[in-house]
């Protein structure tokens, strides 16, 4: 399984980015996988951001970031995305993508495959 995630750049305060994650495996099935972002800061461990089941039927997010991103799939593209909005100089940090065959719930953190990350940067 290969996760790749794109779209980190640098954004002034209060802008939006939107990342984006293509899924892609030769026995790979998208929508058998629970799809999850995760994001480390320097210096920090790497934290939960958000995540999506399957069908997309229910989100979970991080409390600092519940009311500025959402989580989004796209199972006929095997896309997963995370659009942040009103971003702030604490969300700087690599965001990664990652994918679970297991059912996945609110307090899910253990993945079973991880992408390589994408940098955002937010300037003050």
């Amino acid at each position: 399984v290969q996760l790749q995630a794109s779209g980190g750049g640098l954004v002034q305060a209060g802008g939006s980015l939107r990342l984006s994650c293509a899924a892609s495996g030769r026995t790979f099935t998208f929508s058998s996988y629970g799809m999850g972002w995760f994001r480390q800061a320097p210096g920090q461990e790497r934290e939960f951001v958000a995540s999506i089941r399957r069908d997309g039927s229910q989100t979970y997010y991080l409390d600092s970031v519940k009311d500025r991103f959402t989580v989004s799939r796209d199972n006929a593209v095997n896309t997963v995305y995370l659009q942040m909005n009103s971003l702030k100089p604490e969300d700087t940090a690599v965001y990664y993508c990652a994918a679970r065959s297991r059912n996945l719930m609110s307090y899910t953190r253990s993945f079973d495959y991880w992408g390589q990350g994408t940098l955002v940067t937010v300037s003050s």
